[in-house]
């Protein structure tokens, strides 16, 4: 007792030092620590949600690309598959299709047009509002909400693809009705609107008012006009029943589809219809795809423990060199600590109380360290995979 309360006394003595010390020796065992916990929180966080993903159906190509797309909305565009797909699932039995058109964005955020199927799929909750139920509405996730500053009765207006579309692609104006309650998810980052306004956005389906009305004839003003319609850049009571969508919707355009089977069987049934090598289409299972990315990207991993394995060998070198001369630098304070009688056993007992001590805080402060880490690290990984998407 008597070691650990001079122990300490000297310690506060010479704050500067000690803390310098226990901040380095707590760095030393913080880091690979929280290495790790962020690492295995970002696999859990990577394969939870396509594990959570029986199926994804979308024209042949990247597997990958239509994976990033259909669950974590990236901006990667794959080649769209065709509406009519979505039917055949439908008239299959076997399963309930929902499609994701995720094409177009406002402010930074992807826009996924899908169908109320999705909101049950996933379990999202409205935290403020309610959910979608005309056309140009939107539902925005948590950080959108918060990275905007934007809630229910505020609006959001889509973005160009590119600034020289001429196309047809107008910016719509979609009025908020909803936030949903935080997941950790790319849900989170998503502005979600039925895939029918998605098509708005894109030219498929548009409103149109009169440009000569009854009242304008009557009055015996100069009805001329250059065009019969107005295109309109916002949904509303009064234009809804205008809007109307060109072609057969069998021939309109999703990202992907996510396919949820009845049950085992009917799953394994449905990919048995995909196999042909040379169909325009195909159904896989997500958490493949995902599984391969992260074994690739964690190949790093052996190779990062050793790097930290040998940071931390020249941290604590060099902790035990300062510790070293420290003693050495006392060599004065000792002899004559054993000149006034103390024997060299309680010397040994003072040094190592000094020595446990800084070790002990350094452990109390790293040790609180991971624990913040663990707790916010979900949001924190979600938070770095919405910006890598």
């Amino acid at each position: 007792m008597n070691a650990l309360y001079l122990a300490f006394a000297y310690l506060r003595y010479n704050w500067v030092r000690s803390l310098v010390m226990v901040l380095v020796a707590a760095l030393i065992l913080f880091v690979p620590v929280a290495t790790q916990i962020l690492l295995s929180t970002s696999e859990r966080t990577l394969t939870a949600r396509a594990d959570a993903t029986p199926l994804v159906l979308g024209s042949r190509g990247s597997a990958l690309d239509l994976t990033m797309a259909a669950l974590y909305f990236s901006e990667e565009s794959p080649e769209p598959v065709e509406m009519r797909e979505v039917e055949a699932v439908w008239d299959s039995g076997l399963a309930t299709p929902i499609p994701v058109h995720t094409a177009f964005s406002s402010g930074g955020f992807r826009i996924v047009g899908t169908t109320l199927d999705y909101f049950d799929f996933r379990a999202l909750e409205i935290a403020d509002g309610r959910g979608l139920a005309v056309l140009g509405e939107a539902v925005i996730g948590a950080n959108v909400a918060a990275a905007l500053e934007k809630g229910t009765g505020d609006a959001l207006v889509s973005s160009p693809q590119n600034l020289f579309d001429l196309d047809g692609v107008y910016p719509l104006e979609m009025p908020i009705v909803g936030v949903l309650a935080p997941t950790n998810t790319a849900d989170d980052d998503a502005i979600f609107v039925d895939i029918k306004t998605s098509w708005v956005i894109q030219g498929i389906g548009h409103g149109h008012e009169d440009v000569v009305t009854a009242s304008d004839v009557e009055a015996g003003l100069d009805v001329t006009a250059n065009a019969a319609v107005v295109e309109y850049q916002r949904i509303t009571a009064e234009n809804l029943d205008s809007f109307h969508f060109h072609g057969a919707e069998a021939d309109f355009p999703a990202t992907a589809v996510i396919v949820v089977p009845n049950d085992t069987r009917a799953g394994t049934i449905l990919r048995g219809r995909y196999l042909d090598p040379e169909a325009r289409t195909q159904l896989f299972e997500p958490a493949g795809v995902v599984q391969g990315l992260v074994d690739r990207i964690f190949r790093i991993k052996a190779l990062l423990d050793v790097v930290t394995a040998i940071i931390a060998v020249a941290a604590l070198a060099a902790v035990g060199l300062a510790v070293f001369l420290s003693y050495r630098l006392r060599a004065g304070e000792i002899a004559t600590a054993v000149k006034l009688g103390a024997r060299r056993g309680m010397v040994l007992r003072l040094l190592a109380a000094e020595t446990v001590t800084l070790l002990f805080l350094s452990g109390v402060i790293a040790t609180m360290g991971a624990a913040i880490v663990a707790r916010n690290a979900e949001a924190w990984v979600g938070w770095l995979l919405a910006l890598g998407t």
